[in-house]
Protein backbone atom coordinates (compact mmCIF):
# COMPACT_ATOMS: atom_id res chain seq x y z
CA UNK A 1 0.00 0.00 0.00
CA UNK A 2 1.38 3.43 -1.18
CA UNK A 3 1.29 6.54 1.12
CA UNK A 4 -1.55 8.15 -0.30
CA UNK A 5 -3.80 5.02 0.44
CA UNK A 6 -1.93 4.39 4.39
CA UNK A 7 -2.56 8.36 5.16
CA UNK A 8 -6.04 8.50 3.71
CA UNK A 9 -6.95 4.88 5.71
CA UNK A 10 -5.59 6.91 8.83
CA UNK A 11 -7.55 9.79 8.06
CA UNK A 12 -10.54 7.69 7.76
CA UNK A 13 -9.58 5.88 10.78
CA UNK A 14 -9.47 8.87 13.27
CA UNK A 15 -12.67 10.03 11.79
CA UNK A 16 -14.78 7.11 12.78
CA UNK A 17 -12.77 6.83 16.17
CA UNK A 18 -14.10 10.31 16.73
CA UNK A 19 -17.26 9.97 15.33
CA UNK A 20 -17.94 6.96 18.11
CA UNK A 21 -16.37 8.93 20.80
CA UNK A 22 -18.75 12.59 20.10
CA UNK A 23 -21.77 9.49 20.10
CA UNK A 24 -21.46 7.82 23.49
CA UNK A 25 -20.43 11.11 24.74
CA UNK A 26 -23.49 12.61 23.86
CA UNK A 27 -25.33 9.92 24.90
CA UNK A 28 -23.91 9.20 28.77
CA UNK A 29 -25.39 10.43 31.58
CA UNK A 30 -28.10 12.29 29.99
CA UNK A 31 -30.63 14.33 31.87
CA UNK A 32 -33.91 15.64 32.27
CA UNK A 33 -33.75 19.40 32.82
CA UNK A 34 -35.87 22.53 32.80
CA UNK A 35 -35.99 25.43 30.45
CA UNK A 36 -36.00 28.83 32.42
CA UNK A 37 -39.46 30.02 33.40
CA UNK A 38 -41.05 32.92 30.85
CA UNK A 39 -42.32 35.93 32.20
CA UNK A 40 -45.54 37.66 33.13
CA UNK A 41 -46.55 40.58 33.33
CA UNK A 42 -49.23 42.88 35.60
CA UNK A 43 -50.09 46.82 35.71
CA UNK A 44 -52.02 48.23 38.57
CA UNK A 45 -53.07 51.59 38.61
CA UNK A 46 -53.20 53.38 42.12
CA UNK A 47 -56.06 55.89 42.31
CA UNK A 48 -55.32 57.57 45.58
CA UNK A 49 -57.17 60.66 46.67
CA UNK A 50 -54.00 63.45 45.54
CA UNK A 51 -52.66 61.52 42.41
CA UNK A 52 -52.74 58.54 40.53
CA UNK A 53 -49.67 56.13 40.16
CA UNK A 54 -49.32 53.16 37.26
CA UNK A 55 -46.91 49.99 38.64
CA UNK A 56 -45.65 47.17 36.11
CA UNK A 57 -45.07 44.25 37.52
CA UNK A 58 -43.25 40.89 36.27
CA UNK A 59 -43.08 37.61 37.99
CA UNK A 60 -41.80 34.08 36.64
CA UNK A 61 -44.16 31.88 35.59
CA UNK A 62 -43.35 28.83 37.91
CA UNK A 63 -44.29 30.62 41.45
CA UNK A 64 -43.34 29.70 44.58
CA UNK A 65 -46.12 27.29 46.28
CA UNK A 66 -48.89 28.99 43.98
CA UNK A 67 -47.72 32.78 44.74
CA UNK A 68 -45.57 34.26 42.27
CA UNK A 69 -41.85 36.31 43.21
CA UNK A 70 -42.85 39.30 42.10
CA UNK A 71 -41.08 42.44 41.34
CA UNK A 72 -41.71 45.93 40.47
CA UNK A 73 -40.13 46.82 36.62
CA UNK A 74 -41.02 50.55 36.47
CA UNK A 75 -43.52 53.22 38.15
CA UNK A 76 -45.36 56.22 36.16
CA UNK A 77 -46.71 59.36 37.90
CA UNK A 78 -50.18 60.08 36.25
CA UNK A 79 -49.82 64.20 36.11
CA UNK A 80 -52.88 65.99 37.48
CA UNK A 81 -54.79 65.50 40.92
CA UNK A 82 -56.74 62.24 41.72
CA UNK A 83 -59.29 60.76 39.69
CA UNK A 84 -62.35 61.83 41.97
CA UNK A 85 -61.31 65.68 41.15
CA UNK A 86 -62.63 65.16 38.15
CA UNK A 87 -66.21 64.58 39.32
CA UNK A 88 -67.55 67.32 36.86
CA UNK A 89 -65.22 66.41 33.87
CA UNK A 90 -65.05 62.62 33.90
CA UNK A 91 -63.53 61.93 30.46
CA UNK A 92 -60.54 64.84 31.82
CA UNK A 93 -60.01 60.99 34.21
CA UNK A 94 -59.61 58.91 31.59
CA UNK A 95 -57.71 60.83 29.30
CA UNK A 96 -55.05 61.27 32.16
CA UNK A 97 -53.89 57.98 32.09
CA UNK A 98 -52.61 57.33 28.68
CA UNK A 99 -49.65 58.60 29.13
CA UNK A 100 -48.76 56.28 31.31
CA UNK A 101 -49.95 53.33 29.39
CA UNK A 102 -48.51 54.09 26.46
CA UNK A 103 -45.46 54.33 28.38
CA UNK A 104 -46.16 50.64 29.71
CA UNK A 105 -47.28 49.28 25.92
CA UNK A 106 -43.33 49.82 25.49
CA UNK A 107 -41.94 48.35 28.44
CA UNK A 108 -44.22 44.67 28.27
CA UNK A 109 -43.52 42.92 25.29
CA UNK A 110 -46.06 43.12 22.19
CA UNK A 111 -46.66 39.70 22.20
CA UNK A 112 -47.50 39.47 25.57
CA UNK A 113 -50.02 42.61 26.13
CA UNK A 114 -52.81 40.72 25.70
CA UNK A 115 -52.67 38.59 28.02
CA UNK A 116 -51.25 41.10 30.66
CA UNK A 117 -53.72 41.36 33.64
CA UNK A 118 -54.33 45.55 34.20
CA UNK A 119 -56.39 46.75 37.43
CA UNK A 120 -57.47 50.07 38.53
CA UNK A 121 -57.95 50.09 42.40
CA UNK A 122 -59.19 53.57 43.59
CA UNK A 123 -59.15 54.03 47.15
CA UNK A 124 -60.43 56.85 49.98
CA UNK A 125 -60.56 59.82 47.64
CA UNK A 126 -63.27 58.35 45.74
CA UNK A 127 -64.97 56.78 48.40
CA UNK A 128 -65.95 59.81 49.48
CA UNK A 129 -67.17 60.89 46.11
CA UNK A 130 -69.09 58.19 45.94
CA UNK A 131 -70.66 59.08 49.55
CA UNK A 132 -71.22 62.21 48.21
CA UNK A 133 -72.30 61.79 44.71
CA UNK A 134 -72.46 57.94 43.86
CA UNK A 135 -73.65 58.59 40.23
CA UNK A 136 -70.45 60.89 39.40
CA UNK A 137 -68.09 58.16 41.34
CA UNK A 138 -69.69 55.80 38.70
CA UNK A 139 -69.12 58.03 35.62
CA UNK A 140 -65.82 58.25 36.51
CA UNK A 141 -64.95 54.82 36.90
CA UNK A 142 -66.60 54.59 33.72
CA UNK A 143 -64.51 56.98 31.62
CA UNK A 144 -61.37 55.38 33.40
CA UNK A 145 -62.48 51.94 32.56
CA UNK A 146 -63.18 53.10 29.05
CA UNK A 147 -59.70 54.53 28.65
CA UNK A 148 -58.01 51.40 29.84
CA UNK A 149 -60.09 49.17 27.63
CA UNK A 150 -58.38 51.17 24.18
CA UNK A 151 -55.59 49.11 24.71
CA UNK A 152 -54.23 45.70 24.17
CA UNK A 153 -54.24 44.35 27.72
CA UNK A 154 -56.28 41.96 29.59
CA UNK A 155 -58.68 44.57 31.46
CA UNK A 156 -60.05 43.59 34.49
CA UNK A 157 -61.84 46.27 36.13
CA UNK A 158 -61.64 49.38 37.55
CA UNK A 159 -63.56 49.86 41.08
CA UNK A 160 -62.95 51.39 44.53
CA UNK A 161 -61.01 49.38 47.07
CA UNK A 162 -62.47 48.69 50.40
CA UNK A 163 -59.92 50.34 53.21
CA UNK A 164 -59.61 46.75 54.73
CA UNK A 165 -58.46 45.94 50.87
CA UNK A 166 -56.22 48.95 51.37
CA UNK A 167 -54.79 48.06 54.36
CA UNK A 168 -54.08 44.73 53.87
CA UNK A 169 -52.25 44.90 50.85
CA UNK A 170 -50.49 47.34 52.35
CA UNK A 171 -49.30 44.85 55.13
CA UNK A 172 -48.41 42.19 52.20
CA UNK A 173 -46.00 44.81 50.76
CA UNK A 174 -44.17 45.80 53.74
CA UNK A 175 -43.22 42.10 54.50
CA UNK A 176 -43.07 39.94 51.02
CA UNK A 177 -40.05 43.52 50.89
CA UNK A 178 -38.72 42.65 53.91
CA UNK A 179 -37.98 39.05 53.26
CA UNK A 180 -40.21 37.89 55.96
CA UNK A 181 -43.52 35.91 54.07
CA UNK A 182 -40.46 34.08 51.63
CA UNK A 183 -36.75 34.57 51.32
CA UNK A 184 -34.15 33.40 49.14
CA UNK A 185 -32.15 30.63 50.83
CA UNK A 186 -28.12 29.45 50.87
CA UNK A 187 -29.74 26.05 49.25
CA UNK A 188 -30.70 28.68 46.11
CA UNK A 189 -34.27 28.12 46.65
CA UNK A 190 -36.88 29.84 47.95
CA UNK A 191 -38.12 29.32 51.64
CA UNK A 192 -40.39 30.67 54.28
CA UNK A 193 -38.37 32.21 56.75
CA UNK A 194 -39.09 30.20 60.35
CA UNK A 195 -37.55 32.26 62.04
CA UNK A 196 -38.85 36.04 61.54
CA UNK A 197 -41.73 37.21 62.85
CA UNK A 198 -44.13 39.56 60.14
CA UNK A 199 -44.36 43.57 60.77
CA UNK A 200 -47.59 45.65 61.18
CA UNK A 201 -48.55 48.10 58.64
CA UNK A 202 -49.47 52.13 59.70
CA UNK A 203 -50.60 53.90 56.77
CA UNK A 204 -51.63 57.31 56.55
CA UNK A 205 -53.01 59.01 53.20
CA UNK A 206 -54.67 62.02 51.85
CA UNK A 207 -58.00 60.29 53.14
CA UNK A 208 -58.07 57.83 55.15
CA UNK A 209 -55.64 55.74 57.58
CA UNK A 210 -55.30 51.82 58.05
CA UNK A 211 -53.98 50.23 60.69
CA UNK A 212 -52.88 46.05 60.06
CA UNK A 213 -50.99 43.47 61.77
CA UNK A 214 -51.02 40.12 63.10
CA UNK A 215 -52.63 39.82 66.66
CA UNK A 216 -51.85 37.18 69.29
CA UNK A 217 -55.47 37.15 70.50
CA UNK A 218 -58.57 35.48 68.40
CA UNK A 219 -59.90 38.90 66.69
CA UNK A 220 -63.16 39.09 68.01
CA UNK A 221 -65.05 41.09 65.41
CA UNK A 222 -65.18 39.64 62.16
CA UNK A 223 -65.56 42.85 60.17
CA UNK A 224 -61.16 43.68 61.07
CA UNK A 225 -60.19 40.36 60.34
CA UNK A 226 -59.07 39.16 56.81
CA UNK A 227 -57.50 35.97 55.79
CA UNK A 228 -54.28 35.23 53.22
CA UNK A 229 -52.53 32.44 52.05
CA UNK A 230 -49.27 33.35 50.44
CA UNK A 231 -46.68 30.96 49.57
CA UNK A 232 -47.89 27.91 51.49
CA UNK A 233 -48.66 29.81 54.75
CA UNK A 234 -52.05 30.94 56.25
CA UNK A 235 -51.56 34.40 57.77
CA UNK A 236 -55.05 35.85 59.86
CA UNK A 237 -54.99 39.69 60.53
CA UNK A 238 -56.52 42.14 61.98
CA UNK A 239 -57.31 45.21 59.94
CA UNK A 240 -59.10 48.59 60.05
CA UNK A 241 -59.42 51.70 57.63
CA UNK A 242 -60.48 54.80 59.27
CA UNK A 243 -61.98 56.65 56.46
CA UNK A 244 -61.75 60.78 56.93
CA UNK A 245 -58.90 60.36 59.17
CA UNK A 246 -56.20 60.69 56.36
CA UNK A 247 -54.21 63.59 57.12
CA UNK A 248 -55.97 66.54 54.64
CA UNK A 249 -59.64 65.58 56.09
CA UNK A 250 -58.62 64.93 59.35
CA UNK A 251 -57.05 68.74 59.51
CA UNK A 252 -60.12 69.93 56.98
CA UNK A 253 -62.38 68.82 59.94
CA UNK A 254 -60.23 70.41 62.75
CA UNK A 255 -60.39 73.38 60.79
CA UNK A 256 -63.89 73.30 60.48
CA UNK A 257 -64.12 72.53 64.19
CA UNK A 258 -61.88 75.56 64.82
CA UNK A 259 -64.63 77.43 62.92
CA UNK A 260 -67.66 76.13 64.16
CA UNK A 261 -66.02 77.10 67.87
CA UNK A 262 -65.32 80.55 67.15
CA UNK A 263 -66.98 83.59 68.66
CA UNK A 264 -66.25 85.77 65.28
CA UNK A 265 -68.25 83.77 62.54
CA UNK A 266 -65.51 85.24 59.75
CA UNK A 267 -62.24 84.37 62.07
CA UNK A 268 -60.41 81.58 63.03
CA UNK A 269 -57.63 80.98 65.69
CA UNK A 270 -56.09 78.32 64.70
CA UNK A 271 -53.43 77.14 67.56
CA UNK A 272 -51.65 74.96 65.22
CA UNK A 273 -50.50 77.29 62.80
CA UNK A 274 -47.59 79.25 63.55
CA UNK A 275 -47.83 82.38 65.25
CA UNK A 276 -47.92 85.26 62.87
CA UNK A 277 -48.96 83.14 59.91
CA UNK A 278 -52.57 84.11 58.33
CA UNK A 279 -54.29 83.04 55.38
CA UNK A 280 -58.09 83.64 53.37
CA UNK A 281 -60.19 80.41 53.20
CA UNK A 282 -63.46 80.15 51.64
CA UNK A 283 -66.94 78.31 53.31
CA UNK A 284 -67.28 76.57 50.02
CA UNK A 285 -63.18 75.07 50.06
CA UNK A 286 -63.54 74.30 53.71
CA UNK A 287 -66.91 72.50 53.42
CA UNK A 288 -66.53 70.58 50.19
CA UNK A 289 -65.84 67.20 51.74
CA UNK A 290 -68.73 64.67 53.51
CA UNK A 291 -66.04 64.29 56.09
CA UNK A 292 -66.85 68.02 57.59
CA UNK A 293 -70.56 69.19 58.00
CA UNK A 294 -71.52 72.53 56.98
CA UNK A 295 -73.16 75.05 59.78
CA UNK A 296 -76.74 75.85 58.55
CA UNK A 297 -77.31 77.73 56.61
CA UNK A 298 -74.15 78.15 54.50
CA UNK A 299 -72.53 80.56 53.13
CA UNK A 300 -70.25 79.60 50.49
CA UNK A 301 -68.91 82.61 49.13
CA UNK A 302 -67.91 84.15 52.69
CA UNK A 303 -64.18 84.17 53.42
CA UNK A 304 -63.27 83.03 56.57
CA UNK A 305 -59.55 84.88 58.20
CA UNK A 306 -57.36 81.93 59.82
CA UNK A 307 -54.70 83.34 62.43
CA UNK A 308 -52.03 81.32 63.80
CA UNK A 309 -51.68 81.87 67.72
CA UNK A 310 -48.98 79.08 67.83
CA UNK A 311 -50.18 77.24 71.13
CA UNK A 312 -49.14 73.41 70.92
CA UNK A 313 -51.16 72.35 74.15
CA UNK A 314 -54.03 74.26 72.39
CA UNK A 315 -53.80 72.50 69.47
CA UNK A 316 -53.52 69.37 71.12
CA UNK A 317 -56.93 69.60 72.79
CA UNK A 318 -58.63 70.74 69.74
CA UNK A 319 -57.46 67.35 67.97
CA UNK A 320 -58.14 65.22 70.57
CA UNK A 321 -61.61 66.34 69.94
CA UNK A 322 -61.76 64.95 66.55
CA UNK A 323 -61.78 61.40 68.05
CA UNK A 324 -63.78 59.54 70.79
CA UNK A 325 -61.82 57.37 72.63
CA UNK A 326 -63.96 55.31 74.88
CA UNK A 327 -64.43 51.87 74.42
CA UNK A 328 -68.00 49.95 75.41
CA UNK A 329 -67.20 47.56 78.32
CA UNK A 330 -65.02 44.30 78.51
CA UNK A 331 -63.67 45.64 75.19
CA UNK A 332 -60.55 46.69 73.64
CA UNK A 333 -60.93 49.59 70.86
CA UNK A 334 -58.73 51.73 68.84
CA UNK A 335 -60.86 54.97 68.72
CA UNK A 336 -64.70 56.10 67.56
CA UNK A 337 -65.77 52.49 69.39
CA UNK A 338 -64.39 50.30 66.48
CA UNK A 339 -62.41 47.23 67.98
CA UNK A 340 -59.13 46.96 67.90
CA UNK A 341 -56.89 44.01 69.94
CA UNK A 342 -53.76 45.62 71.57
CA UNK A 343 -50.90 46.19 69.40
CA UNK A 344 -47.96 43.84 69.16
CA UNK A 345 -44.70 43.63 67.28
CA UNK A 346 -42.57 45.55 64.88
CA UNK A 347 -44.36 48.24 62.50
CA UNK A 348 -43.39 49.95 59.25
CA UNK A 349 -45.09 53.23 59.95
CA UNK A 350 -45.19 54.39 55.76
CA UNK A 351 -46.93 57.71 53.26
CA UNK A 352 -47.96 60.34 55.51
CA UNK A 353 -46.51 59.41 59.01
CA UNK A 354 -43.17 59.20 57.19
CA UNK A 355 -43.15 62.88 55.23
CA UNK A 356 -43.96 64.41 58.22
CA UNK A 357 -41.93 62.77 60.62
CA UNK A 358 -38.77 62.96 58.17
CA UNK A 359 -39.39 66.48 57.41
CA UNK A 360 -38.95 66.96 61.38
CA UNK A 361 -35.93 64.35 61.13
CA UNK A 362 -37.76 62.08 63.73
CA UNK A 363 -37.42 59.19 61.73
CA UNK A 364 -34.22 57.52 63.57
CA UNK A 365 -35.74 55.69 66.34
CA UNK A 366 -35.67 58.75 68.69
CA UNK A 367 -37.63 58.03 71.94
CA UNK A 368 -40.97 59.54 72.88
CA UNK A 369 -39.77 61.95 74.66
CA UNK A 370 -37.49 63.46 72.06
CA UNK A 371 -40.12 63.58 70.04
CA UNK A 372 -42.96 65.21 71.93
CA UNK A 373 -39.64 67.82 73.01
CA UNK A 374 -38.55 68.52 69.12
CA UNK A 375 -43.20 68.36 68.09
CA UNK A 376 -43.44 71.42 71.07
CA UNK A 377 -40.26 73.13 70.01
CA UNK A 378 -41.36 73.19 66.54
CA UNK A 379 -45.02 74.49 67.24
CA UNK A 380 -43.55 77.24 69.59
CA UNK A 381 -41.73 78.90 66.33
CA UNK A 382 -43.33 81.95 65.04
CA UNK A 383 -44.16 82.18 61.24
CA UNK A 384 -40.91 84.61 60.60
CA UNK A 385 -38.34 81.80 61.76
CA UNK A 386 -39.72 79.09 60.03
CA UNK A 387 -39.43 80.94 56.88
CA UNK A 388 -36.36 81.52 57.58
CA UNK A 389 -35.13 78.45 58.37
CA UNK A 390 -37.46 76.38 55.64
CA UNK A 391 -37.75 78.96 52.44
CA UNK A 392 -38.11 75.71 50.04
CA UNK A 393 -41.17 74.72 51.97
CA UNK A 394 -42.94 77.31 52.32
CA UNK A 395 -45.83 76.44 50.92
CA UNK A 396 -46.33 73.11 53.31
CA UNK A 397 -44.70 74.95 56.26
CA UNK A 398 -47.89 76.10 57.97
CA UNK A 399 -49.41 72.31 58.14
CA UNK A 400 -46.31 70.30 59.53
CA UNK A 401 -47.14 71.57 63.40
CA UNK A 402 -50.69 70.30 63.08
CA UNK A 403 -49.74 67.44 61.52
CA UNK A 404 -47.43 66.24 63.64
CA UNK A 405 -49.34 66.56 66.44
CA UNK A 406 -52.11 64.65 64.82
CA UNK A 407 -50.18 61.97 64.12
CA UNK A 408 -48.89 61.76 67.63
CA UNK A 409 -52.80 61.48 68.78
CA UNK A 410 -53.47 59.22 66.68
CA UNK A 411 -50.84 56.58 67.10
CA UNK A 412 -50.65 57.21 71.16
CA UNK A 413 -54.61 57.65 71.94
CA UNK A 414 -55.91 55.66 68.61
CA UNK A 415 -53.93 53.04 68.02
CA UNK A 416 -53.12 52.75 71.71
CA UNK A 417 -49.14 52.61 71.18
CA UNK A 418 -47.36 53.93 74.24
CA UNK A 419 -43.87 54.65 76.10
CA UNK A 420 -42.94 51.09 75.99
CA UNK A 421 -44.13 50.22 72.18
CA UNK A 422 -43.08 53.38 70.77
CA UNK A 423 -39.60 52.21 69.72
CA UNK A 424 -41.21 49.30 67.83
CA UNK A 425 -42.69 52.02 64.97
CA UNK A 426 -40.32 52.05 62.06
CA UNK A 427 -41.10 55.56 60.04
CA UNK A 428 -39.93 54.53 56.46
CA UNK A 429 -40.65 55.62 52.84
CA UNK A 430 -39.34 52.45 51.59
CA UNK A 431 -38.33 48.99 52.31
CA UNK A 432 -35.80 47.43 50.36
CA UNK A 433 -35.44 50.37 48.26
CA UNK A 434 -38.96 50.07 46.67
CA UNK A 435 -42.07 52.48 47.67
CA UNK A 436 -44.31 51.12 50.02
CA UNK A 437 -48.18 50.92 48.91
CA UNK A 438 -51.02 48.46 48.55
CA UNK A 439 -50.63 47.81 44.90
CA UNK A 440 -47.82 45.17 44.97
CA UNK A 441 -49.79 43.22 47.91
CA UNK A 442 -52.92 43.28 45.44
CA UNK A 443 -50.11 42.27 42.51
CA UNK A 444 -48.76 39.05 44.33
CA UNK A 445 -52.18 38.19 46.18
CA UNK A 446 -53.52 38.28 42.65
CA UNK A 447 -50.54 35.93 41.33
CA UNK A 448 -52.66 32.81 43.73
CA UNK A 449 -55.73 33.20 40.86
CA UNK A 450 -53.35 33.09 37.75
CA UNK A 451 -52.38 28.93 36.64
CA UNK A 452 -49.11 28.34 36.92
CA UNK A 453 -47.31 27.53 33.79
CA UNK A 454 -45.71 23.71 33.72
CA UNK A 455 -41.84 24.42 33.00
CA UNK A 456 -40.71 22.93 29.61
CA UNK A 457 -38.88 19.56 30.14
CA UNK A 458 -35.77 18.97 27.68
CA UNK A 459 -32.81 16.48 27.60
CA UNK A 460 -29.37 18.05 29.29
CA UNK A 461 -25.96 16.83 29.47
CA UNK A 462 -22.96 17.95 31.69
CA UNK A 463 -21.27 20.58 30.24
CA UNK A 464 -17.76 19.14 30.32
CA UNK A 465 -19.38 15.96 28.45
CA UNK A 466 -20.96 18.08 25.58
CA UNK A 467 -17.69 20.24 25.23
CA UNK A 468 -15.87 16.98 25.05
CA UNK A 469 -18.44 15.54 22.44
CA UNK A 470 -18.42 18.41 19.88
CA UNK A 471 -14.77 18.24 19.80
CA UNK A 472 -14.48 15.23 18.87
CA UNK A 473 -17.27 16.04 16.25
CA UNK A 474 -14.77 18.62 14.73
CA UNK A 475 -12.08 16.63 15.26
CA UNK A 476 -14.00 14.06 13.27
CA UNK A 477 -14.79 16.50 10.59
CA UNK A 478 -11.57 18.44 9.82
CA UNK A 479 -10.07 14.44 9.70
CA UNK A 480 -12.77 13.14 7.11
CA UNK A 481 -11.83 16.80 4.85
CA UNK A 482 -8.39 16.04 4.88
CA UNK A 483 -8.91 12.24 4.05
CA UNK A 484 -11.00 13.93 1.10
CA UNK A 485 -8.39 16.56 0.00
CA UNK A 486 -5.50 13.45 0.39
CA UNK A 487 -7.37 11.55 -2.30
CA UNK A 488 -8.44 14.65 -4.42
CA UNK A 489 -5.13 16.46 -4.56
CA UNK A 490 -2.01 14.03 -3.57
CA UNK A 491 -1.14 12.82 -6.50
CA UNK A 492 1.39 9.57 -6.63
CA UNK A 493 3.96 9.17 -9.24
Amino acid sequence: MDYKAKAVAGLLAATCVFSIIALILSVVNVKDVFLPPSTEYGLVFDAGSTHTALYIYRWPTDKENGTGIVSQVEACTVSGPGISSYADDPAGAGASLKPCLDKAMKIVPAEQQRETPTYLGATAGMRLLREQNSTKAQQVLAEVAKAIGEYPVDFCGARILTGNEEGSFGWITVNYLLGTLVKFSFAEKWEHPWDTEVLGALDLGGASTQITFQPVVTIEDKNTSVFFRLYGTNYSLYTHSYLCYGQTQALKMLLAALHQGSTSPQEISHPCYPKGYQENVTMASLYDSPCVHAPSPPSPAQVLTVTGTGDPAACSTAIQKLFSFSCGANRTCGFNGVYQPPVRGQFFAFAGFYYTFHFLNLTSQQSLNDVNSTVQTFCRKTWAELVKTFPQEKGHLHTYCSAAIYILTLLLDGYKFNEHTWSSIHFRRQAANTDIGWTLGFMLNLTNTIPTEALEPVKGHQPSLWAGAVSCIVLAIAAGLVAVFFQCFWKTK
